[in-house]
């Protein structure tokens, strides 16, 4: 994408660096226009931002043409008149008014922002000094060219390909840097010694008692949890507890090695709770694990105050997981599909943040939906969302109000510091003091030593002389008065030990009021906006979340912003590249030559798509397509696979599981109802349908490697329009396929017969399977276009994850003479073709609610093919048209109530073209509706080239 140069101007040349001949700065400023661009390409200028790479072009012209010999022989910049090529870098964009835009670093506050006024952009860029040198040297000695005046086009890459510069410079200051990692892991990386030295069973420092907060329901979980231990149950007095109940606190052994989730993945032991509790009676000489029933604090009155509390029951290997992750070393997780690994990760990092609250941890994620997952998990544990940080472009995706950014979190942090204040002086009022304590955070801190916590004192000095007086509480306690604003009363008056439970809580509430204000301090004395959310970032937040990208273009300033973090947990670490995991671990400076990190997590699936290399020798030859993920688990590094997935029913299970080691069904999958119901207008929850050659043409290639297949196309909108005429969300329902022409063809269809109807519309999403990796529908149509060769689906990676996207329903059109002969594919093709290879349908469904079980197939009608489809749909459609005639003409009625059944009856003799309905009228000679309501180009071509065929055929 490129754009005129309305004005270039070299603005900067600063002298060089002591011992270099180069300047040291050299930076200009280009103009242009944008006016004469669609929304679209004027958004994409728009959206520049820092340390984007930019190309400054110098074109010639030649105006006379190259003879066909000249033109075969002449090389790209001869064609083009193309004279030189500089490379530079964004350092701000500004419009026509002078404005900064896309601001990260909080100069411009969110609230602040205004959209990008005029058509004219003023991009500050900074030129490649080396090269600018070189430049005037050649101008100086031998009269060359002056580059620099000659620039006439600006030319840009993709935003996804533009940060190449930002992640080669961290790799250079990485390899001129003298890194050190760990010591624990740095014979892992290199690849040295036992593979299992970074296990947390060979560390020190390990953490002896585990507070699991919410992570066990019940004591039952517990048991189920650590089949290999004998469970014992105490108080925090050490007596025996018969009766426990969440949460709870586990001393674990001396002897560690024992447990079964510390073992390597290839020797995990997989076996069920059940068979775990048949063996309790065969082993009376297992170790025992001492688990403390422990009451919690209360955390205030307010109904703000409780935490949220997990809901999710953990299998063992899950608990594994989350023990493993808590304690410091190497955590390895293989997680395949729908298995939970973003749960248990955020019950990691909820766990964590309660053990070792001084920590401070770093979550990584190749994707930004991902991630957005993730943390939007952890916004509904046990963490306050002070402590919370989400740095990048993704933060906008977030669904939530909150605003998780640097200058979000900033502002939050401010709105809060006013409420606080005001509480305080709430407080003062209350204890009948003057309301100025409440002035600023310092004079909050004063207030809380001098009259809130000496109060307090008293009043336990108080108490202890008087436990036998039931009432003492509630006549006696200091902040009685600021607690009456509660729901209901706060004490009950009829135990001693009840009421003073309660009274610690409301003094846990002030002692968190002042604690926050505390934190607020910092933000009332520093004054600028990037200092505050440079603070924000380096000190406040407890959890900063972030892409492996982004880690990558930041580095430089995290280290000299001092950033620090002692726990890295990577999500999608088998699709990062080993480089890019590599940076994460080293984004703050050693202290006193020792790295700070002390655990890192890795929580990936090797058997789903690697890291996307595009240069062919780097991926074949310098297996640049391995991610550090996959290397540790070659090199037997111990792992923990999990072992239950909870995502699909477990038929659409069986088509990948093969894949994994004993992969199996919750509970949750097995008995859910909306697992045991049949998928309505369908024989089968999932089916191979084979797609013949639709107009004499199967695959074709309008440009190299751009595959389509018109027929499957068809096809599979016809089936996602029958799917939506029987009342399937277009939410619930996604189109797959494995190469991006297709993906266009689908969208183009889908466009040309379903967007113009109101009641059918386009679905969730049409994408690739590469780019779904990671997502999920109910309900996916697939498409696998090649009729010729089996192409890049011969790679069993993309077959796993094209199989696992859906929970209750896929449908693959293919050719299945083609595909049935791949020997590496035969575990799954296997199991699609037990079922008959034509689409069966159940067409006495006439909603999408069905009684009928997953198993029980019905009355089953088998499709022949593309046009038989394109049949029903359109006489679905005519059902629909008809039945909104009707609904129009007893409105009619209504409205009208002298008219005689005499006269309807006359009107519906005549046929429906003297009604006038709002929604549309259907043309019955090729089963097309036609919308009045929207403009006639948009419904002119109707079903399109399957008129010609429905007419043939007559109406269904």
């Amino acid at each position: 994408m490129a754009v005129p140069i309305k004005e270039f101007r070299i603005t900067e040349v600063k002298q060089p660096n002591i011992g270099e001949v180069k300047p040291s700065v050299v930076t200009a400023k280009v103009t242009f226009s944008i006016s004469s661009y669609k929304a679209q390409i004027r958004s994409e200028w728009n959206a520049l931002k820092e340390h984007d790479v930019l190309f400054l072009l110098s074109i010639r012209p030649s105006f006379e043409p190259l003879s066909s010999e000249e033109a075969s022989n002449a090389t790209v910049p001869q064609k083009l008149g193309l004279q030189y090529v500089r490379g530079c870098e964004i350092v701000e964009v500004r419009d026509e008014d002078g404005t900064l835009m896309n601001d990260f670093t909080g100069r411009i506050k969110r609230d602040e922002w205004k959209p990008p006024k005029g058509d004219l952009r003023t991009v500050t860029i900074a030129l490649d000094t080396a090269q600018y040198h070189m430049d005037v040297s050649d101008i100086a000695e031998t009269g060359a060219d002056d580059v620099y005046g000659t620039f006439n086009i600006l030319m840009r890459r993709k935003p996804k390909e533009n940060n190449f510069k930002a992640i080669l410079e961290s790799i250079r200051d990485l390899m001129n840097e003298t890194c050190i990692v760990p010591k624990w892991l740095h014979d892992i990386l290199l690849g040295y010694g036992d593979p299992s030295a970074a296990q947390w069973t060979n560390m020190p420092d390990l953490i002896k008692k585990v507070d699991f907060k919410d992570t066990f329901l019940d004591a039952a979980h517990v048991i189920e949890s650590f089949p290999n231990y004998k469970v014992r149950f105490i108080n925090s007095d050490g007596t025996d507890n018969s009766n426990p109940c969440p949460p709870f606190r586990i001393k674990f052994p001396e002897n560690l090695e024992s447990m079964v989730h510390a073992l390597p993945g290839n020797v995990i032991s997989t076996q069920t709770s059940n068979d775990a509790s048949s063996m309790q009676d065969d082993h009376s000489d297992k170790v025992e694990l001492v688990v403390e029933a422990y009451v919690p604090p209360d955390p205030g009155p307010y109904p703000q105050d409780q935490p949220k509390q997990n809901s999710v029951r953990f299998t063992p290997t899950q608990v594994g997981v989350i023990l493993s992750g808590v304690q410091p070393g190497l955590t390895m997780v293989v997680g395949p599909p729908g298995t939970g690994k973003t749960d248990t990760a955020v019950q990691i990092l909820n766990v964590l943040y309660h053990n070792c609250p001084s920590q401070r941890t770093l979550i990584i994620t190749h994707s930004n939906q991902a991630l957005n997952d993730l943390f939007e998990k952890i916004m509904e544990r046990d963490v306050p969302a002070r402590y919370l940080l989400r740095l990048g472009q993704g933060e906008q995706e977030l669904a939530t109000e909150l605003d998780f950014s640097r200058q979000g979190r900033v502002n939050a942090m401010l709105v809060r510091r006013l409420e606080l204040l005001s509480e305080v002086e709430r407080l003062a009022r209350s204890l009948q003091l003057p309301e100025d304590v409440g002035y600023t955070c310092e004079t909050a801190g004063y207030f809380w030593l001098l009259h809130v916590y000496s109060r307090w004192e008293l009043f336990l000095a108080a108490c202890a002389q008087n436990q036998d007086k039931p009432t003492f509480i509630q006549d006696r306690f200091p902040f009685k008065e600021f607690f009456s604003n509660t729901a209901k009363p706060i004490f009950a008056a009829e135990s001693f030990e009840k009421d003073m439970h309660t009274a610690k809580g409301c003094f846990r509430h002030l002692q968190t009021m002042f604690q926050e204000l505390e934190e607020c301090r910092a933000f009332e004395l520093l004054k600028s906006t990037v200092d505050r959310s440079n603070y924000l970032m380096t000190k406040q937040a407890k959890i900063v979340a972030m892409t492996c990208t982004h880690a990558a273009l930041k580095r430089k300033d995290f280290l000299h912003l001092g950033f620090k973090y002692d726990n890295l947990l990577m999500e999608e670490s088998a699709q990062i590249l080993e480089i890019e995991t590599f940076i994460p671990m080293l984004l703050q400076r050693q202290e006193d030559d020792r790295a700070r990190l002390k655990r890192c997590i890795l929580i990936g699936d090797h058997h789903q798509l690697p890291p996307v290399v595009k240069n062919m020798a780097f991926q074949k030859y310098s297996h640049m397509d391995q991610s550090l993920f996959t290397r540790f688990v070659r090199l037997g590094i111990p792992y923990i696979e999990l072992n239950a997935q909870g995502r699909a029913r477990p038929s659409l299970a069986r088509l990948y599981n093969w894949r994994y080691k004993d992969l199996g069904d919750l509970s949750y999958v097995k008995e859910n109802e909306i697992f045991q119901r049949a998928n309505s207008g369908f024989s089968y929850d999932y089916q191979l349908v084979d797609v013949p050659d639709f107009h004499g043409r199967g695959e074709s290639a309008p440009s190299p490697w751009f595959y389509q297949n018109e027929g499957e196309a068809e096809y599979i909108v016809s089936v996602y329009m029958y799917m939506r005429l029987l009342g399937y969300p277009a939410s619930k329902i996604s189109i797959l396929t494995t190469y991006n022409g297709q993906k266009l063809l689908i969208r183009d269809v889908i466009n040309r017969r379903c967007v113009p109807y109101d009641f059918i519309g386009p679905p969730h999403k049409v994408a690739t399977v590469d780019k779904f990796q990671g997502q999920q529908n109910d309900f996916i149509l697939l498409s696998l276009v090649r009729s010729r060769f089996v192409g890049h689906l011969r790679d069993v990676r993309r077959l796993v994850v094209a199989m696992s996207r859906a929970r209750l329903g896929l449908y693959v059109f293919c050719r299945r003479s083609l595909f049935e002969q791949c020997y590496e594919l035969q575990p799954t093709f296997q199991l699609l073709l037990q079922r008959p290879d034509h689409l069966s349908l159940n067409l006495n469904e006439f909603t999408t609610f069905t009684d009928r079980h997953v198993e029980d197939t019905g009355p089953v009608q088998l499709v022949s093919g593309i046009e038989e489809m394109a049949n029903i749909v359109n006489y679905k459609m005519h059902q629909v048209y008809q039945a909104r005639v009707t609904s129009y003409q007893s409105n009619q009625y209504s409205a009208y109530p002298g008219q005689s059944a005499m006269e309807i009856d006359a009107s519906e003799e005549n046929g429906t073209e003297n009604a006038e309905p709002s929604v549309g009228e259907m043309d019955l000679d090729n089963g097309t509706e036609k919308d009045t309501s929207l403009p006639p180009d948009a419904i002119s071509n109707g079903s399109a080239h399957l008129d010609a065929s429905v007419e043939e055929n007559g109406n269904a």
